[in-house]
């Protein structure tokens, strides 16, 4: 970005709080470094919840340390690659940091993937070890010989429930598609053991080397939403940086006094970085949920009252609905953040209703680690927009055509960000990387934005889901925008389909309010009165419920799936 910029001043600058920095200052601590300082700092102080069962920051060092001991005498070394396969439980946030303190690399999964999924990104990444839900045991451990996975952690999460809880209690936990795993022998050269058998009672050496600050820490695959999984290669001074812009931007947060909750999965990007490094990195206490369930966080926050929440909008909806029936006090949430997709006004305002906290937007993806924007906590955030740039970041709008040429306030283009969260690239994609990463470290997010004149930034759309059709551009967003007023239409979603003759029509699944029925025919006539010609679905199709992944953003590719698989609307 050069001084004639039209954003080198950073007029954003104009709306942070007078206690917020333009700049965080250099990122000396790797995510080992982090936790084991709030080990210290707040020995006494609880670091986790689960069920009731409350770890302390001294217990979690300790624990890490053990596990990373075990995992050195299991063959772990620098640089390898460790799959966690894990719902949110205390045995993932030990297991995250074992990894990392021998300077090994997390790779973290969705344990609800299927074998072909999860087998995909076991080829990619090449994994000798991976530490495993007992769910899904057996999906792993059927594995092929040619993915060289040599050792696996099996973990029963209910051993970390309170002893007086594990008889008896249906743990809340998602749906998994295999048996309990059965620890027999099987014709495998793979070695097996329980989590118990890792985590011994001897820690590890202080000798052994830890992981340098411009190590990779993490692997995150990208949700593939858009096109095929990538490994975002994120580094230690990547995520510790994410934290410390996190905490700069909340000011107002107290060290050693928070409750977080952790409702967001742990092993999805917006979760790791809210909850396993910015909670830890302020000695927070984390309440962990292994499945987002508005009753169990009810149960929750009667003993363990939440200060700080972050989470997507159908969760915030969830939870006000909640409240409203008197079963749940919000009270006691003084900070929400959102992300990972839209935040309607509507949800804004009814949270702060029954809070009496801010709920503000912020922005950010997986190769950002993730966020890189955020409406300041305070009297200029500015509802409708996912806000301004973090501490340390610069953002650029460029024509996506030429992403070398700025244009001005106002006028929609590539949103290009740089700071010291943005990744290092993807693992073993050196052409993805060239495309995304550009000369002087900015990243092309693939979102189309306009910047206000004080640096408000608002996501338009996705650069590659604009649907073009007879020479025209068509927001997908604003065709969800319109179907969304009609009153009987209760969500929907726009996706591209191709022509016989060439070019893409613009077709919407739609899911209707209970008792409504209108046709497809009608939707068009409604659209018709409010859209141009070529942005009108020219296929209507009716589903109960959209596709969504597990933080609740839809799955567009899926969406085209059912169009397609359903026939003339």
């Amino acid at each position: 970005m050069t001084s004639s910029s039209p954003y080198a001043s950073r007029p954003w600058l104009s709306a942070y709080p007078s206690d917020v920095p333009a700049e965080i200052g250099d990122v000396t601590e790797t995510l080992s470094d982090l936790v084991e300082a709030s080990g210290r700092r707040y020995a006494r102080k609880p670091a986790l919840e689960f069920f009731g069962a409350v770890t302390t920051y001294a217990q979690l060092r300790k624990a890490i340390d053990r596990v990373a001991h075990g995992l050195r005498r299991l063959g772990v070394k620098r640089g390898d690659r460790v799959a966690l396969i894990l719902p949110n439980c205390p045995q993932h946030v030990i297991g995250f940091y074992a990894v990392l303190r021998l300077g090994a690399v997390v790779v973290e999964h969705n344990p609800l993937y299927t074998t072909r999924e999860l087998r995909h990104q076991f080829e990619d990444h090449g994994a000798r070890f991976a530490i495993v839900w007992d769910k899904v045991y057996d999906t792993v451990a059927d594995f092929p010989h040619d993915l060289q996975l040599d050792a696996i952690v099996s973990v029963d999460v209910t051993r970390a429930l309170p002893l007086t809880k594990r008889i008896a209690l249906r743990l809340p936990l998602p749906k998994a598609r295999a048996t309990r795993a059965r620890l027999t022998a099987r014709p495998s050269a793979r070695r097996v053991l329980a989590w118990e058998q890792v985590a011994g009672d001897r820690p590890i050496s202080s000798r052994v080397a830890r992981p340098g600050i411009d190590d990779v820490a993490v692997l995150q695959y990208t949700s593939g939403t858009t096109g095929s999984p990538k490994g975002a290669m994120l580094t230690h001074r990547n995520l510790r940086a994410n934290a410390m812009q996190g905490r700069a931007w909340v000011p107002g947060l107290r060290e050693g006094a928070e409750t977080f909750y952790g409702v967001l999965p742990l092993f999805h990007a917006y979760g790791m970085t809210l909850c396993l490094t910015f909670a830890m990195s302020i000695g927070a206490k984390l309440v962990l949920f292994p499945t987002f369930d508005a009753d169990l966080v009810a149960q929750a926050a009667r003993t363990s009252p939440p200060t700080f929440l972050p989470a997507v909008p159908p969760i915030y909806d969830q939870l006000t609905r909640t409240a409203s029936r008197g079963s749940l006090d919000l009270g006691s949430v003084r900070f929400a953040i959102s992300g990972a997709m839209s935040l309607p006004p509507s949800t804004i305002a009814r949270w702060e209703e029954a809070s009496g906290g801010l709920l503000v937007e912020g922005y950010g993806m997986t190769e950002t680690s993730p966020i890189t924007l955020g409406n300041p906590m305070g009297p200029t955030r500015r509802p409708g927009t996912v806000g301004v740039p973090f501490p340390s970041t610069d953002i650029r709008i460029a024509d996506p055509a030429d992403p070398t040429a700025d244009l001005p306030p106002g006028e929609a283009g590539e949103l290009l960000v740089r700071g010291p969260q943005v990744f290092s690239g993807y693992w073993r994609r050196p052409a993805e990387t060239r495309e995304i990463l550009l000369e002087g470290g900015w990243l092309r997010t693939g979102d189309i934005a306009t910047v206000s004149d004080d640096g408000f930034v608002t996501i338009v759309d996705r650069l590659k889901e604009l649907i073009i059709t007879g020479g025209f551009n068509v927001s997908p967003s604003e065709v969800e925008e319109t179907l969304l007023a009609h009153p009987d239409v209760a969500e929907a979603a726009v996706v591209a389909l191709p022509r016989a003759q060439g070019g893409e029509s613009v077709a919407a699944a739609v899911v209707l309010r209970p008792g409504a029925a209108p046709t497809a025919d009608g939707i068009r006539d409604f659209c018709r009165a409010h859209l141009a010609a070529y942005k009108i679905p020219r296929r209507v199709v009716f589903v109960e419920e959209l596709p969504r992944s597990l933080i609740g953003k839809v799955l567009r590719r899926e969406v085209r799936e059912r169009i397609l698989a359903s026939g003339r609307s």
